[in-house]
C-alpha cells in the first residue's frame, strides 16, 4: 500500500508541473500581447525598436588607447546579443553615449609596512541614456569597476586582460541600468 502512495505523489507531482507549465505559457502569452516584449528578462515598452550606442570617449587623465574601442564594443555587443532591438549609428529609441572619466591604478594590499601585495585597476565611465519614447527610463551616471592584480607585475603585462574584464563588468552594469532599471 505504500508503495502505490508513492507512485501517486509521483503522478500528483507531474500533474502540478504540468498545470504550472500551462499557466506560465498562458501568462507570457497574455503579457507579450499587451505590448510588451521579453527577451532574458529584459523588458521594453513596445515603442522601443532600436538603440544607438556612441563611440565612448576617453577623457580621463590617463588614456588607454584600447579602453575605449573595446568598451563600446562590449556595450553594442550587450545589446545585440541580450534584446531584440536593431543597434542603428545614431538617434536610436534608446540613445547610449558616455565618457571614460577616470582610469587609475592605486595599492590595496600590504605585504608588510612598506610595500603593496595587490594593486587595483579602477575604471569609471559617465553615461547617459535618453529615450523620447521612454523618458521614464533615460538616465545619467556614473558607473566604476575595478580589479585586482599583483603588485609584483606590472601594469603593462596585464593591463589588456583587465581592461577586457573591466568592460565587461561594465558593459554588464550599463545594459542593467538600460535594460533591467537596476
Amino acid at each position: 500500500m505504500a508503495f502505490q502512495n508513492e507512485r501517486y505523489t509521483v503522478k500528483s507531482s507531474n500533474m502540478n508541473w504540468i498545470k504550472s507549465l500551462f499557466i506560465s505559457v498562458i501568462v507570457m502569452t497574455q503579457w507579450t500581447s499587451c505590448g510588451i516584449y521579453s527577451l532574458n528578462g529584459v523588458t521594453f515598452p513596445d515603442s522601443i525598436k532600436t538603440v544607438s550606442v556612441a563611440f565612448i570617449e576617453n577623457k580621463a587623465p590617463i588614456v588607454a588607447p584600447n579602453l575605449s574601442p573595446t568598451l563600446t564594443d562590449k556595450i553594442r555587443n550587450k545589446f545585440l546579443t541580450q534584446t531584440n532591438l536593431n543597434l542603428i549609428s545614431e538617434n536610436g529609441d534608446f540613445a547610449i553615449e558616455g565618457n571614460v572619466v577616470d582610469y587609475s591604478v592605486n595599492p590595496v594590499g600590504a605585504a608588510d609596512n612598506s610595500t603593496a601585495s595587490k594593486n587595483r585597476l579602477q575604471i569609471s565611465v559617465q553615461m547617459k541614456m535618453v529615450s523620447e519614447k521612454a523618458s521614464h527610463l533615460a538616465f545619467d551616471q556614473r558607473f566604476t569597476q575595478f580589479e585586482d592584480f599583483d603588485a609584483s607585475k606590472s601594469l603593462a603585462d596585464v593591463e589588456a586582460d583587465l581592461i577586457e574584464s573591466i568592460s565587461d563588468n561594465l558593459a554588464q552594469e550599463i545594459f542593467n541600468k538600460a535594460a533591467l532599471n537596476w
